[in-house]
Order: C-alpha cells, then sequence, then structure tokens
C-alpha cells in the first residue's frame, strides 16, 4: 500500500466521523484566515497555572521543550519533546468522538551516532492525548510531560524507535513573557501570538540509544505558545534560535521569513541576573554562514553570526548535527547548536 494511501487513512482515522478536513498546507498555511477562531489581543494578562493548559477555540498551540545535556564522557546530547494541539473547526473540547481537536507529538534525541526522530498522531476528547493545567500533565499516547505540581518540576519521558529519554527538569526562577507582557507580534500587519517560556530548567536523567543507557546533566528551555492565525499571507516560515550564553544569559530570538521584503525579528534578552528585556528588529542581525544539504536534498542554514550590538552580543552559532532534519508531517530541522565557545541552544527551521 503507498505511503500517501496510509496517511490517508490515518487521517481519516483520527478525523472521526467529521468531513475531510482541507488537506494541511505545511508552516505557510498558518497564514491563512483564521477570523472564526479565537484571536490573540494586545492587553490580555495571561493567568497561571490556567494558561499551561489548553486553550479551546484557538486554532494552534504547542508545548515544546529543548534540553542540551552533556555525559560524563564530555559529549554533547540534544533532545527535543514537542506536543501539537490543531484545531479542525473552533469551539471548545468534547470529550467524545466529535472532537474538534487533532494532537501530534514529536520527540527527537540527537548526539554521538546523529538525530534520530519519532512522531506520533492522536485524536482529542477519547484520552489519547490532551493537556492538564494543575497539576499539569502534558501527553499523547505513551509520552509524557508531567509537573509536580506545576511547571517549576517535571518529568519528561518519550520514546521512539532506537532511542528514547526520561528527564528530570527543575526550575526556581519565573516564567518569562515574551513581547509585551506575553503578546508576541510575528509580522507588522498585527499577526501575534501568545507567548511565554522557561529557560531556566536544570536537567538530570537518563538518554537511551539502541539499548544503552547514558546519564546526562544539562539545562532545557519550555516555550509555550498558542494563535490562530500566527503568521500573515506572504510568510512561508521562520528561524527560531533559544540560546544559553556562556555567561549565564539567556537569548530567544525569531526571524519570520517574508516571500518579499526582509523578515520580521524580535527577541527577549535576559542577563546573567535575571532582567529581561525585548528587543526589536532593528537590533537584530542573522546572518547564514554555511548550508547543509540534508538527505531529501533539502538545504539549510546549520551556521549563523547572531549579532545584536544593543547587548553586546556577536557570536557564531553551529549545529551539533547539521543533519537534524525533521522528517515528520510537517518537515522542518531542529537541533542543539553551540554558541560561541561556551554556550549551548536549539534551532528551529521551518519552511525551507
Amino acid at each position: 500500500m503507498k505511503a500517501e494511501t496510509l496517511l490517508l487513512m490515518a487521517c481519516l482515522l483520527l478525523a472521526g466521523c467529521d468531513p475531510p478536513a482541507p488537506e494541511p498546507k505545511s508552516y505557510a498555511g498558518l497564514g491563512d484566515d483564521a477570523a472564526a477562531f479565537r484571536q490573540v489581543i494586545p492587553g490580555h494578562a495571561l493567568a497561571f497555572p490556567r494558561d499551561h493548559g489548553a486553550h479551546g477555540g484557538f486554532r494552534i498551540e504547542w508545548w515544546y521543550v529543548t534540553a542540551n545535556l552533556r555525559d560524563a564522557q564530555g559529549r554533547d546530547w540534544g533532545v527535543q519533546w514537542t506536543l501539537f494541539r490543531s484545531a479542525l473547526r473552533p469551539g471548545p473540547e468534547t470529550w467524545n468522538w466529535n472532537s474538534p481537536n487533532l494532537w501530534m507529538g514529536h520527540a527527537a534525541l540527537t548526539g554521538p551516532g546523529g538525530h534520530q526522530v519519532s512522531e506520533t498522531l492522536a485524536r482529542g476528547g477519547v484520552g489519547q492525548a490532551g493537556v492538564e493545567a494543575q497539576p499539569f500533565r502534558a501527553w499523547i499516547n505513551d509520552w509524557s510531560l508531567q509537573g509536580k505540581p506545576g511547571v517549576d518540576r517535571l518529568q519528561m519521558r518519550a520514546r521512539g524507535q532506537g532511542f528514547g529519554y526520561d528527564l528530570a527538569l527543575t526550575s526556581d526562577q519565573p516564567l518569562l513573557l515574551h513581547g509585551v507582557q506575553g503578546y508576541s507580534e510575528k509580522s507588522g500587519k498585527g499577526q501575534a501570538s501568545y507567548y511565554y517560556s522557561q529557560p531556566f530548567y536544570t536537567v538530570s536523567g537518563e538518554v537511551e540509544r539502541e539499548g544503552q543507557r547514558v546519564a546526562v546533566t544539562g539545562q532545557a528551555w519550555l516555550d509555550r505558545e498558542w494563535s490562530s492565525q500566527p503568521l500573515a499571507a506572504g510568510q512561508s516560515g521562520w528561524d527560531w534560535f533559544s540560546l544559553h550564553l556562556g555567561t549565564g544569559a539567556k537569548l530567544m530570538l525569531f526571524q519570520v521569513r517574508e516571500d518579499q521584503g526582509p523578515p520580521y525579528r524580535a527577541g527577549t534578552w535576559v542577563d546573567a541576573q535575571g532582567q529581561a528585556r525585548a528587543l526589536q528588529g532593528g537590533q537584530i542581525e542573522l546572518t547564514p554562514l554555511a548550508w547543509t544539504r540534508q538527505d531529501n536534498g533539502k538545504k539549510v542554514p546549520t551556521r549563523w553570526r547572531v549579532k545584536v550590538p544593543a547587548i553586546q552580543v556577536d557570536v557564531e552559532v553551529d549545529a551539533l548535527e547539521p543533519k537534524a532534519w525533521m522528517g515528520t508531517r510537517f518537515p522542518y530541522w531542529e537541533g542543539p547548536v553551540r554558541v560561541g565557545k561556551e554556550g549551548r541552544g536549539y534551532l528551529e527551521m521551518t519552511g525551507y
């Protein structure tokens, strides 16, 4: 049976008895009009623990963890755990097969031996996947991200073919709100998301590759976003950086690429004392330095110069594994990076 037929059958099963959903348009489809869904508006106050949970009525949201780790031999590892919720139509969750929500999970392990990826899909409303705000629990099938009771202490687990991980994440720092108190613009035309992070986790636990378990420690970064139309028409993808600098400072930067004209850029700087500062597009310079051809023929920039003169940052960001392509239903590049001599972080690139 052709792969396309298997994919169609999987989508029909996930959709239950609903009319067939339109064929997804990859990341560029996030620029389609979403007037029927709830809208992101400035001035809306985020509230916790409520906003750790799912947001019915918005079209898309995600819970995203990346971790930069090291084992006793000094080898670098990277871990990704992601849960996406996507709504087929506006409306709240229903606890039956008529749920409007589809769920998708991505897990990846990068390190000695390369980059491994797994994807899993589930339907909402029947217990296969979901997110509960308090006590915090996000899951899809047997993958889980579970808090005690909030997100200050998390246990993160996932398994794919030939790899897995079981990690404990701990932070005593406050959450970081991006943009203006969590209202994060993605274009000059009003598209935006609600966006916050917890970039201060310390991590301990185990990664597993081909049956071999390895103890690791390091640091992790949680990203939370939800929106109904995070891109504008004519925006085709983004480049996103979450960086732990050697000084102890943190830096989040992104650019959303335009089909015509310069990209839309923004970011957040957190100094070593924990003081945050929003960054505007004119302050940020992101320059690709080297491109790597992936196994599917796509070429993506895997070494960058990141420059923000206002905060005296000028570093090279280099992929730990240049071929960290995520060959998932919506393909993209995601992997750990080295930042200068001492820093570490993650880079995500979509729309290539």
